[in-house]
């Protein structure tokens, strides 16, 4: 219905002429045309339901916008955790990485100081033998 009345408004108020091929027949005298004149009553109905249906498109498309703001408010959000975990795994990776530098340092330590200890302690042995014989 609204579709209807904003087309008969429209045909009304703007003139169209068609710029497909001319009629085949001569366009017809002013005075022979039939136009159709409208009461106040029916335009200003008109011009409810036209203003009713413009108000009603655009509520829609304000509701549209703004869903359309809280999906890429989402998608920000969302691209920001997705970063967030990134970063947490990487730090993850870090310290992992970081403790078993330490275990093997510690580790290499341990056995650097067995083979220092027991070295110096066959040195100690064996020259006390050779200074005794």
């Amino acid at each position: 219905m609204k579709i209807t009345a904003i087309v008969i408004l429209l045909n009304l108020l703007i003139p169209c002429r068609g710029f497909a091929e001319p009629p085949m027949e001569p366009p017809p005298n002013s005075s022979e045309r039939g136009t159709r004149l409208y009461s106040d009553s029916e335009v200003e109905t008109l011009i409810d339901e036209i203003s009713q249906a413009a108000l009603e498109a655009i509520e829609q498309a304000a509701g549209e916008a703004a869903k359309a703001a809280v999906l890429a408010s989402l998608e920000r959000e969302a691209e920001a955790l997705r970063e967030a975990q990134r970063w947490r795994i990487e730090a993850e990776i870090r310290q992992e990485a970081i403790k078993a530098t330490k275990k093997a340092g510690t580790k290499n330590a341990v056995i650097t100081g067995l083979i220092c200890f027991l070295g110096g302690l066959a040195v100690g042995i064996g020259g006390t033998l050779a200074i005794r014989n």
